[in-house]
């Protein structure tokens, strides 16, 4: 523009630009300038220097533009030309195509077509899309990576909220800075007696009696960082319970935290929860089977000692079965388990034989206890493999069914049968301590069955007949009877 205000534009005869100036001002006004006909033949191809990226595009000189064009963009350049070619085209119209060279690499390039002096002769002017495609490609990318970002993000706030609820401790996250709550666990709010959303975020110190928030504070960080103070003891202001923290300093997010457990002062409570968990440890690992089962026999649950000497694969093979489909003597010796230790609390070194899951058979000690609490009657069992001591003290005897033992024979029938030596025949004096055993066996077994004849004789491998006629012999019919 000049002084007076005159447009360079508004001259009637055009601006006075001279033709080099022209090729010059459309080379670097445009990345790319092609000359073509209507008929799409390339009669002139400009690169802007400051572009050298698109490289040398001589070639493409006096060929149809078609060839070096994507298939995908025909149609929009096919559409400009006939509109060039029926006189409709507007210079406002603009393509996005793909080009390709015989090199194989592409580039995308937005056309903008003007009309010459020529009807039959077309000025594409082309902007290089490639910054733009890479930027876009970048902000994909980053938009990509921030969802990623934001999906690990509430995953990793999923699995700390379910770790942090599922945790027994009580947990308390407190800002050193603020020393304000920042998270904590229900554990942790039902020991300080108040709600969750309303402990989040109010000052720790104030949920403890006698207290200032910066001596507080810093006690805590001092016992985070020496072993040798021991845990903090508090007492808690809303509910007056003794408690103790065991702080922890981290940095998040370049802010100090702490991570403090607090645990009610030493208690039955406590105390009993540290030895159910030791019971527990005790339970799963004992190598001899522990089995618990309802006031009438019932497997409630059983460790696995127990499942390995039944052969049961799982716990489901056994719970909810009857103890007596694993015992030699099925309900005989399982009635004299239960009736003996309901009766006496306990009872040890009951003699039987287990039963597996495929046949096999297995002798064992069982001691039985009987439980009366809060949760219910029931009996627990615990069962020891015997069978290498039977092995040991006769290998010929594995295949014998193992019978509660007897009381042991008394010293003076034992002096009694050497009184006999002697006296009389050896066969008379075998005769006289086999009836001395036999009777005690008979006694044994009626004692340990509640004089249940049909049992006791079950125990002892006889019949019913036959056992009465042994307590007849031997005085003992009218015995404990009902």
């Amino acid at each position: 523009m000049n002084s007076r205000g005159s447009d360079f534009w508004d001259q009637p005869s055009g601006p006075p630009i001279g033709p080099e100036q022209f090729n010059e001002i459309v080379t670097t006004a445009a990345d790319l300038a092609i000359v073509l006909d209507t008929e799409g033949t390339v009669k002139s191809v400009i690169v802007n220097p400051l572009n050298p990226t698109l490289g040398q595009l001589d070639h493409w000189k006096d060929r149809d533009i078609r060839e070096f064009m994507a298939d995908d963009s025909l149609s929009k350049l096919e559409k400009q030309l006939e509109a060039y070619r029926a006189g409709v085209a507007r210079p406002t119209d603009a393509i996005e195509v793909n080009h390709f060279d015989n090199a194989n690499w592409e580039f995308p390039i937005r056309y903008t077509l003007h009309k010459t002096g020529r009807d039959d002769i077309i000025l594409m002017l082309g902007r290089d899309l490639r910054p733009i495609a890479e930027l876009q490609h970048r902000l994909v990318k980053a938009q990509l990576a921030l969802e990623k970002d934001y999906e690990t993000h509430r995953d990793y706030e999923t699995r700390y909220r379910v770790i942090l609820e599922a945790a027994r401790d009580a947990l308390v996250l407190v800002d050193v800075a603020s020393g304000r709550i920042v998270d904590l666990n229900g554990a942790a709010a039902r020991l300080l007696g108040g709600d969750l959303d309303a402990l989040n975020g109010s000052a720790f110190t104030q949920e403890f009696e006698g207290r200032r928030r910066g001596e507080f504070i810093e006690g805590l960080i001092m016992a985070a960082g020496d072993e040798s103070i021991g845990p903090v003891t508090v007492t808690t202001r809303r509910g007056q319970a003794e408690a103790t923290i065991e702080p922890i300093v981290f940095r998040a997010a370049g802010e100090k935290m702490l991570l403090c457990r607090l645990q009610p002062a030493a208690t039955d409570l406590s105390i009993a929860a540290e030895l159910s968990q030791t019971l527990g440890g005790l339970f799963r690992k004992a190598p001899d089977g522990m089995v618990f089962t309802d006031a009438s026999g019932i497997i409630r649950t059983a460790n696995d000692a127990f499942l390995s000497l039944c052969d049961a694969g799982r716990m489901a093979d056994v719970k909810g079965r009857s103890l007596a489909e694993f015992l030699a003597r099925g309900s005989v010796d399982l009635k004299v388990l239960l009736d003996n230790s309901a009766r006496n609390g306990t009872i040890r070194l009951y003699s039987t034989r287990l039963e597996g899951a495929h046949g096999a058979q297995l002798s064992v000690e069982i001691s039985a206890t009987h439980l009366n609490q809060s949760g219910g009657e029931g009996f627990a069992f615990i069962f020891r493999d015997t069978s290498r001591l039977e092995v040991m003290r006769d290998p010929g005897a594995t295949t014998a069914p193992a019978l509660p033992g007897p009381a042991p024979v008394s010293d003076d029938a034992m002096r009694n049968v050497m009184d006999l030596v002697g006296s009389a025949p050896l066969k008379e004096i075998v005769a006289a301590t086999t009836d001395v055993v036999e009777k005690m066996c008979i006694e044994t077994a009626v004692e340990l069955t509640d004089n249940n004849r049909v049992a006791a004789a079950e125990m002892l491998g006889l019949s019913r007949q036959s056992l009465y006629v042994k307590l007849r012999k031997y005085g003992l019919l009218n015995k404990n009877a009902n």
